[in-house]
């Protein structure tokens, strides 16, 4: 591959994951040659020894907004899976000149001054502030099974994701997220739906895209995790985006 071809692509974890979930998709896209990039944000998965109560939305913001300047990074696709929808609306937010493609694959949409816990139905939120509560020292929040994300007990790679799901902070579901532009800063947006079986707590969220006449709808076979579940897919994906 040329490097005119080249593309980059940071590729960001949903709640309870880290970089670790993106190892096959990663994989894929590095052989056909382009750079790819998966952080863990604070807290979790191998950061986990940094959880604590102070952990915000901003906080992850950070996490991925540190990884641009300290890699040098221009003209990136950036991707983010579920709750990093919320992620990657802020970095656009603050670094539009340096992302060619927002990716948003099955995410959670907020607006700024929304919280994640706002854009969430009223059970979901209730049951996870008292899984809090009760096992997560009322600091995190304790990761569902693996059937919550699409994954059937009997998948390949179930003991794999189920081995490595961490508690999530709390505070990010609680703090606002903070944009000074409209969402998607105008840049070019594609929103990715998986379809087999539809995640049902994202419902607001994709009645708001189908809303928008500048934003691009993609659908792919596979459940909520579809970078454990079609990661061969979901790389055919992202290369055709890019």
């Amino acid at each position: 591959m040329s490097a005119a071809s080249q593309k980059t692509y940071v590729l960001v974890h949903g709640a309870w994951h880290g970089g670790w979930c993106w190892r096959d998709v990663a994989r894929d896209l590095r052989a056909r040659g382009h750079r790819v990039l998966t952080p863990t944000q604070t807290g979790v998965g191998e950061r986990r020894h940094l959880l604590s109560a102070g952990i915000t939305l901003d906080t992850f913001v950070a996490d991925v907004l540190n990884v641009f300047e300290m890699e040098e990074l221009t003209d990136v696709i950036l991707v983010g899976h579920s709750f990093a929808g919320l992620t990657i609306s802020g970095v656009a937010d603050r670094l539009a000149s340096r992302i060619r493609h927002l990716v948003y694959l099955d995410c959670l949409i907020l607006q700024g001054g929304e919280s994640p816990f706002s854009g969430l139905p009223d059970d979901v939120v209730a049951a996870r502030r008292r899984l809090a509560a009760e096992r997560g020292g009322g600091v995190a929040i304790p990761a569902p099974s693996i059937q919550s994300f699409g994954i059937p007990e009997d998948h390949p790679q179930a003991d794999w994701v189920r081995r490595h799901l961490t508690p999530h902070p709390l505070g990010t579901y609680e703090s606002p997220l903070h944009l000074t532009n409209p969402l998607g800063n105008g840049l070019p947006c594609t929103y990715v739906v998986s379809t087999a079986p539809i995640y049902a707590p994202l419902e607001t969220s994709r009645e708001w895209v189908r809303a928008q006449p500048g934003w691009n709808w993609l659908e792919i076979a596979s459940g909520h995790d579809a970078m454990v579940l079609a990661p061969d897919k979901l790389a055919d994906l992202l290369d055709r985006i890019g």
